[in-house]
């Protein structure tokens, strides 16, 4: 028995630590992205609508 000697206490944060860390990545991929993502994105896709409003025609549809 020549293993290597490892603090218990050490061992026990390290692996609640890693249960965090993967409680967290769990819970990033549920809930998605940040409130500032998720704001840029509206403010992108309102520019894009506005900038696509502003290129429509007035006058009879055409298909």
């Amino acid at each position: 028995m020549s293993g290597k000697v490892v603090s218990l206490s050490r061992a026990r944060k390290t692996r609640a630590r890693d249960d965090k860390r993967r409680q967290a990545d769990a819970n990033a991929a549920r809930h998605g992205r940040t409130k500032a993502e998720r704001a840029a994105d509206e403010a992108r896709a309102a520019k894009a609508e506005h900038a696509l409003d502003g290129h429509k025609t007035e006058g009879p549809e055409t298909s």
